[in-house]
C-alpha cells in the first residue's frame, strides 16, 4: 500500500498530461501496452503464453520500440527482461542443468559472431547487420525459455494450448478469406490493418502466387512449413486430451491439413507425408486412419479446386518454374561459397545485391551461405545431438497422454527438417525459427522427463532406454 499510492499518483499525473497532449485513442493504447508490459515483467510465463498465441496468429505484426520489430520478438525480449528481473530476487525455480544439445546451440550462437563481423566488412550492401544478428540470436534463445519457465507439466500444457489457439485463429482468418476471394492477395489489406509493414512489396510478391492461400505468414511456402511443424503436435494433443482441449487439437489438425493443401507448399506436404508414413511404421495408433483421412480430404479438394490440381501435377512435369529455379540455385551455389567462404553474415539475406549470385532454397546450405561451413557443421551437430537425445528406437509406440507432447513435437520437428531439403525458411526466418527452437526445447525436456520417469520405474534401465510409453 505505501508504494501503491505514490505509483498511482505518478501514473495518473503522467497519463493526464498525455491525454492533454495526445489523442485519447493513442493514450488508451499506450495504457494497455504499459499494463501488459508490467504484467509480463511480474509474471514472465504470461508473456511466453502471449508470444505462443501471437507468433502463430500474427507473427509479423510490428511495433516501434526505438526500431521497427515484430510484436512477437518484442515479447520474447520482454520475457527475457522479466526473467533477469525475477532472477535478481530469486523468484523463479532453479533451472535444470544444460543438456548437451543446449550447450551446442550456445556454441553455434557464439560462433556466429565471427561471420557477423566478416560479413560487416566484406559485404557491400545496405542492411542493418547488428540488428539482424541480435534478432536471430533472440529467436534461437526461445529454446532456453523451456528450462526456465516450463518445468511444470501445467505450464507445458498451457504453452501447447497457446500455440494451437493462435494457429486456429490464423486458419479461421485465412481459409474463409481465400475461399471467398480465391487469391493470396486478398490478405494484404487485412494484414495492413493488423500492423504489417511493407504491404506494397508483399502485394507484388503475392501477385505471382495468386492461386495459393495467403495467410499472416505472408508467403504460402512459409504457411505450409508452419503447418508441417504444428500439425503432428495438434493431432497427438487432440487424441490424448478431453473436452475443449481435444476439440482444439483436432480442429487445428483438420483445418491445418486443409490449409496446407490450399497453400500449395509441395515441400511441406511431402515432408509431412514422409513423417506420417514413418510414424505409421512405428505402429502409432490412429496414424493409418489419419493418412486415409488425409487422402480423402486431399481427393475432395483436388476434385473441387482445379488450381490445386495444377500445382500438384507440376511435381511430375519437367517444365516446373520453381523446380527449375532450384536447379539453377544449386548450380550457382559453389560460386557463392567461393566468393564468401566465411558466409555473408547478417547484413542482408541471400543473394547479395550486385554480385550476380543466386540464393539457395535449402535449409542446410543456407547455413553455409550465411555463416559458412563451420556454422553449418555446428547446426548439424545440434540437430544430431537432439536426435540422439530424443530418438525413437525401432519399436512400437503406445501413444498416450504422458508422451503426446514428446511424440507430436518430435514428428513436427522432423517434418520441418525434411522440408529444409526444399526450402530454407527454418534457418533464418524470424519468428518461424523461434517456434522451431521453442518446440525443440520442449521436445528435449519432455524426452528427458520420460527417461527419468522410466529410470525411476526400472532402476536397471540403460541410458539409451526408450522414453515412457514405448513398448519393447
Amino acid at each position: 500500500m505505501p508504494i501503491a499510492l505514490p505509483l498511482a499518483l505518478i501514473f495518473g499525473l503522467v497519463f493526464g498530461v498525455l491525454i492533454w497532449l495526445l489523442p485519447a485513442l493513442k493514450v488508451l493504447v499506450l495504457m494497455v501496452g504499459i499494463a501488459a508490459a508490467v504484467t509480463v515483467v511480474r509474471q514472465p510465463m504470461r508473456g511466453l503464453l502471449l508470444f505462443a498465441v501471437l507468433a502463430t496468429f500474427l507473427p509479423y505484426s510490428t511495433v516501434q520500440i526505438g526500431l521497427r520489430t515484430t510484436v512477437s520478438e518484442a515479447l520474447l525480449l520482454l520475457v527475457w527482461a522479466s526473467i533477469l528481473a525475477q532472477g535478481l530476487f530469486s523468484n523463479l525455480p532453479r533451472p535444470p542443468r544444460l543438456l548437451r544439445t543446449e550447450k551446442l546451440l550456445l556454441a553455434l550462437m557464439a560462433f556466429s559472431a565471427l561471420p557477423f563481423i566478416i560479413g560487416q566488412v566484406t559485404v557491400n550492401a545496405d542492411g542493418n547487420g547488428p540488428v539482424n544478428w541480435v534478432r536471430w540470436l533472440l529467436n534461437l534463445s526461445a529454446l532456453f525459455l523451456v528450462r526456465r519457465l516450463l518445468q511444470q507439466a501445467k505450464a507445458r500444457e498451457q504453452l501447447v494450448c497457446g500455440l494451437l489457439l493462435g494457429t486456429l485463429l490464423l486458419l479461421l482468418l485465412s481459409i474463409p478469406v481465400f475461399l471467398k476471394n480465391g487469391s493470396a492477395t486478398a490478405m494484404t489489406p487485412i494484414l495492413e490493418k493488423l500492423g504489417y509493414g511493407g504491404i506494397a512489396v508483399l502485394g507484388d510478391s503475392l501477385s505471382a502466387l495468386a492461386n495459393r492461400m495467403g495467410s499472416p505468414w505472408m508467403h504460402p511456402n512459409v504457411t505450409g512449413g508452419a503447418m508441417a511443424l504444428l500439425l503432428p503436435l495438434a493431432f497427438c494433443f487432440g487424441l490424448t486430451r478431453s473436452g475443449w482441449q481435444r476439440n482444439l487439437g483436432l480442429a487445428v489438425a483438420l483445418l491445418g491439413a486443409a490449409g496446407l493443401l490450399l497453400s500449395g507448399s509441395r515441400g511441406a506436404l511431402l515432408s509431412l507425408l514422409i513423417v506420417l508414413i514413418w510414424v505409421a511404421r512405428q505402429r502409432v495408433p490412429y496414424t493409418g486412419r489419419m493418412l486415409m483421412g488425409g487422402f480423402v480430404l486431399g481427393a475432395l479438394l483436388l476434385m473441387s479446386y482445379p488450381p490445386l490440381q495444377d500445382r500438384l501435377l507440376t511435381l511430375f512435369t519437367s517444365n516446373d518454374a520453381s523446380t527449375s529455379v532450384r536447379v539453377d540455385e544449386y548450380s550457382h551455389f559453389p560460386a557463392a561459397m567461393a566468393m564468401f567462404p566465411f558466409g555473408i553474415g547478417f547484413k542482408v539475406d541471400p543473394p547479395v545485391p550486385g554480385t550476380g549470385l543466386w540464393g539457395i532454397s535449402n535449409l542446410w546450405l543456407n547455413y553455409i551461405y550465411k555463416i559458412g561451413v563451420p556454422g553449418m557443421l555446428l547446426f548439424v551437430a545440434v540437430i544430431w545431438s537432439w536426435w540422439r537425445e530424443t530418438r525413437v528406437p525401432g519399436v512400437a509406440i503406445q501413444l498416450n497422454r504422458d508422451n503426446a507432447l514428446w511424440l507430436g513435437s518430435g514428428a513436427g520437428l522432423s517434418a520441418a527438417l525434411i522440408s529444409g531439403l526444399f526450402d530454407h525458411y527454418f534457418s533464418f526466418t524470424q519468428v518461424l525459427i523461434a517456434l522451431f527452437w521453442l518446440l525443440l526445447g520442449l521436445n528435449l525436456h519432455e524426452a528427458r522427463r520420460l527417461r527419468l520417469k522410466a529410470g525411476a520405474a526400472a532402476p536397471r534401465v540403460t541410458p539409451d532406454s526408450p522414453p515412457s510409453g514405448i513398448q519393447p
